[in-house]
């Protein structure tokens, strides 16, 4: 598996991202060395892409299918490109706060603890589905590393696609995110631009 091992922060900084979307709350106090510089149009449309796939987690390859998978939905391709970055299963147990990151998330749902619908997956990338229950299986949930998470997670705010019981660590997906309920700060459109050309 491709690794980018770049510090988070240092990333952050050159993609001009507020770490906390990633949730880490760390600050960087270094300006970027290119933060006055101007910027090309492609520059722009590189960059937003390259934020959409560091704060989801995903590479190139997966990236351009889930683009190829918008353009054929009804809507728009940014909007539909979003919602399905938002109902990955890693992105979902990071918004129920069930991880601290979207990398956590990822590495939870690898290591099996994760039951949908009642069954056990290990895929982060599967997309969840309205009416979906989710939850951490009976042997994980006893774990001091869940308390641990929760006390850090608890003041997360939900969002409102999805329903949380965190005393007994499971979720459901009540509907369909929409663009306006995803607060990952990308101009979707710039990325449509890219690929279009």
């Amino acid at each position: 598996m491709a690794i980018n091992r770049t510090p988070v922060l240092k990333r952050c900084r050159s993609l001009g991202l507020e770490p906390m979307y990633l949730g880490i709350d760390k600050k960087s106090n270094r300006e970027s060395k290119r933060a006055n510089k101007k910027m090309s149009e492609y520059g722009l449309q590189l960059r937003e892409k390259q934020k959409a796939k560091f704060i989801y987690g995903v590479l190139e390859k997966p990236f351009r299918n889930y683009y190829k998978k918008a353009e054929k939905m009804t809507g728009m391709t940014g909007e539909n490109l979003m919602i399905l970055l938002e109902r990955r299963l890693d992105n979902v147990i990071f918004r129920l706060g069930l991880a601290r990151t979207r990398k956590e998330a990822r590495q939870i749902v690898d290591h099996k603890h994760v039951l949908v619908n009642g069954k056990c997956v290990n895929i982060p990338s599967l997309l969840v589905k309205a009416g979906d229950t989710i939850e951490i299986r009976e042997k994980s949930k006893g774990s001091q590393r869940y308390k641990d998470i929760l006390e850090v997670t608890g003041s997360r705010l939900v969002p409102e696609w999805l329903t949380v019981d965190q005393e007994k660590l499971t979720a459901t997906v009540k509907e369909l995110p929409t663009r306006e309920a995803i607060d990952v700060p990308v101009n979707e459109m710039l990325i449509v631009e890219l690929y279009s050309k």
